[in-house]
């Protein structure tokens, strides 16, 4: 974020842009009663650049008199609009910049306007033309919910320094089917550990990453969406999302889809709608459901982060080797939702057996940080790992099996079914 921790919207030909102070936005505030982000007789911008502003003040850190809103309308036909909006801070601030995309409809003279991850962004991405098929299942699942996750005996996890202390997301499903956001089989920095997308506030959603080729790729499939210069928003699969900012050269899409590691740009220092950068890097945050998440807990790849005592700390595991921020990440590639890691939590490797529990014979092993697929899942005998106790044990895709807690798979429970 900022230094190696880390910290406009550009006008494309066919895409209407509007910038307005917050404070100018602020003043287009609706009547009482009006519902939120509908306005009569004005284009779509000002209701857009509205809305955003309340979103702002709900969300976002302690807003400025400087901050922008930046609506860029990508798309309009039939009394449709889509693009993206964006709340711009001062470059050099140590606020960085929030954005969404939006979907709005004109009735009656009215705009009825809606920000990715609220309940009418979905209902409106299921009836406008102007969403790509493509888009459609993944626009129609940012609905803005957030469901609790809970651990191995049932509390929740993901509380503490960065978290969220009441509630956490993602159901109990920690699996993101994501790559780290570098080139695969090569080696990142991985700068900063868990921090907020704007410095230390929770939640900590965002790392830091820098060296190597220096290129920023797609942490997973989804479709893109230029945000403004320097900065990339991927939406995946599942209620997920994913930020790239301080991009140098970066692509600009509107929709277009991207493979996992599809090159986005390259590590910069770019702060064109904000923020700081003390260093090239690229600043990566995790999104679900529209809001910023803790990405404490999460895989990125096969390597699972943890969070510090303090924002920028933190570290990530692939299997029981850690390394703290600083230090250097291998990706290895995505992790499949079917597959897991080995965590032999501080041994060299964990046994294999014929059947479900101890009872059953050994034949053969794993080793720690190896990556295993797991066909079904079935009660056994009983043990203790990393992450907790459990009787659940896992039969791989050669037909053997091992405990559960020696694995870290993101759910917690069977991830392809009972046998």
């Amino acid at each position: 974020m900022f230094g190696w921790r880390r910290p406009g919207a550009r006008r494309i030909t066919g895409i209407t842009t509007a910038v307005l102070t917050l404070a100018g936005a602020l003043s287009l505030a609706a009547p009482a009663g009006a519902a939120t982000g509908d306005r009569q007789g004005a284009g779509p911008e000002a209701a857009v650049a509205e809305r955003l502003a309340e979103r702002g003040r709900a969300e976002a850190e302690a807003a400025s008199a400087h901050d922008a809103t930046r609506v860029n309308v990508t798309r309009d036909a039939g009394g449709w609009a889509f693009g993206t909006a964006v709340l711009a801070t001062e470059p050099g601030s140590q606020r960085m910049p929030r954005g969404w995309l939006f979907l709005a409809e004109r009735r009656g003279g009215t705009w009825r306007v809606a920000l990715e991850g609220e309940e009418r962004f979905a209902e409106l991405s299921r009836r406008s033309p102007l969403v790509e098929p493509r888009e459609k299942p993944l626009f129609t699942g940012l609905d803005g919910r957030q469901d609790e996750q809970g651990s191995r005996d049932g509390t929740p996890k993901g509380g503490g320094p960065g978290g969220d202390e009441a509630v956490v997301y993602g159901a109990g499903d920690y699996r993101t089917g994501m790559a780290l956001p570098t080139t695969v089989g090569a080696n990142t920095v991985m700068t900063s550990g868990p921090h907020g997308w704007s410095g230390s506030a929770a939640p900590w959603s965002s790392l830091d990453f820098a060296g190597g080729d220096e290129v920023v790729r797609a942490a997973r499939q989804g479709t893109a969406y230029t945000m403004c210069r320097g900065w990339i928003r991927v939406v995946h699969d599942r209620g997920y999302a994913t930020d790239y900012y301080h991009l140098w050269n970066n692509i600009g899409t509107d929709g277009g889809w991207v493979n996992t590691g599809a090159f986005l740009g390259y590590t910069g220092t770019d702060v064109t709608c904000g923020g700081a950068a003390y260093g090239r890097h690229v600043h990566f945050g995790l999104i679900q459901n529209g809001s910023y998440i803790p990405v404490a807990g999460h895989n990125l790849g096969k390597w699972v982060i943890h969070n510090g005592s303090a924002a920028y700390q933190g570290s990530a595991m692939h299997g029981s080797r850690r390394v703290g921020a600083g230090g250097t990440l291998y990706n290895y590639g995505a992790l499949g939702l079917n597959q897991a890691v080995i965590d032999a939590n501080g041994g060299g490797q964990v046994n294999k057996r014929t059947g479900p529990g101890t009872g059953y014979a050994v034949t053969g092993s794993a080793a720690d940080g190896a990556t295993v697929t797991v066909s079904c899942s079935a009660s056994g005998t009983s043990h203790t790992g990393r992450y907790g106790t459990t009787s659940l044990w896992n039969r791989l895709s050669d037909g053997t099996w091992i405990s559960d807690a020696y694995v870290w798979s993101g759910v917690n429970g069977p991830i392809s079914g009972w046998c």
